[in-house]
């Protein structure tokens, strides 16, 4: 089962300096029928103007994974930690027992990121974050994990959860296959590009709700690039 999600029927907020789009209910988007997808409890397209940003806010016991497309966005928490993650690359924090953190962009240029909550397998643990480049040339013609809870992902960035996220670039005509395990529940969102899922189309920024589908296989309709998140029941 593979049910498209059109971008343009999504939930969404414009805060004026961030506008935002909600796969799933959040914030002030309520929809009974959307509170999360297996494991899988947010993903948020957010466009976040330059200079601006999101001001110190706690968290607790969440997986919270940021995949930048544009622009960079700058990070620093509780316990210290300071980063500046950009295009094409991922962070992972791992709020745990809990941490405070902010979220800027601090550049003259517009950043858009897709926010992943992945809810964890235990409660509790201590709170933690981490960030790691992911050079798009090694995602070419095929999935790569960027985020992790599962054995053998030992590149990825670590999630505490049995969960995997990944991304792909494709050239228009390229296809790239994975094999889901049976019970799991997967999403992906082109972030750039048409492509097709299973022959299945999907606009960019389209949303695929997948359950039941022993494998994938996505081919880029133009030049496209992929996340896909793959989760327990």
């Amino acid at each position: 089962m593979i049910e498209r999600r059109p971008f343009d029927r999504l939930g969404g907020a414009d805060h004026g300096w961030l506008k935002a789009k909600h796969h799933f209910a959040f914030g002030g988007y309520h929809e009974p029928s959307r509170m999360g997808w297996g494991a899988l409890r947010v993903w948020n397209d957010d466009t976040i103007a330059p200079h601006t940003g999101f001001p110190p806010h706690p968290h607790a016991d969440m997986e919270i994974i940021t995949y930048v497309r544009e622009g960079a966005i700058s990070h620093q928490d509780s316990l210290g930690n300071k980063g500046r993650t950009v295009a094409g690359d991922v962070q992972v924090m791992s709020a745990g027992s809990g941490i405070t953190h902010a979220e800027y962009n601090l550049d003259d240029e517009t950043t858009r990121i897709f926010q992943i909550w992945i809810i964890p397998d235990a409660h509790g643990q201590p709170p933690s974050w981490g960030t790691r480049p992911f050079p798009k040339g090694e995602r070419a013609g095929r999935f790569v994990a960027l985020a992790s809870g599962m054995p053998g992902d030992d590149e990825a960035l670590p999630l505490r959860t049995d969960a995997r996220v990944l991304g792909a670039t494709l050239k228009a005509g390229e296809s790239a296959d994975y094999a889901m395990a049976p019970g799991r529940y997967g999403y992906l969102v082109p972030a750039r590009g048409k492509v097709e899922l299973n022959g299945v189309p999907l606009d960019a920024c389209d949303g695929a709700a997948i359950r039941d589908e022993r494998s994938l296989r996505v081919t880029a309709l133009e030049d496209a690039e992929l996340v896909l998140v793959d989760v327990a029941a």
